[in-house]
């Protein structure tokens, strides 16, 4: 079972990219992605609202998220949200048998 949480971060003008690029330069995304369980830490940003970043945050299982969530990277990440002024929206979804068969003949591969 993975799990995958959907995290937008929204704030005002650029204070979104801004967080992202601290979070990239101050290694925290390349420490996050060494964590064991991890499974991807990646951000983007929608066509069509340059005020929000998008973070796709994929784990192994709860035990996972839930070291992460004690480690000292979240004291960092709370830190820059708060510089930023940043408002959050969060999705989560869990995974447990991957894409059915049914779904996967609408995949193009």
């Amino acid at each position: 079972m993975s799990i995958t949480v959907n995290i937008y971060y929204t704030g005002t003008g650029d204070s979104a990219l801004k967080f992202v690029r601290e979070m990239v330069d101050s290694g925290t995304v390349d420490r996050i992605r060494k964590v064991p369980g991890n499974l991807r830490y990646e951000y983007f940003v929608p066509v069509d609202d340059c005020q929000t970043v998008l973070l796709i945050d994929s784990w192994k299982d709860q035990a996972s998220i839930d070291r992460h969530h004690a480690s000292p990277m979240m004291s960092k990440i709370a830190e820059l949200r708060d510089k930023y002024d940043l408002h959050m929206k969060v999705e989560r979804y869990v995974d447990d048998d991957g894409i059915p068969e049914s779904d996967d003949r609408f995949i193009r591969k």
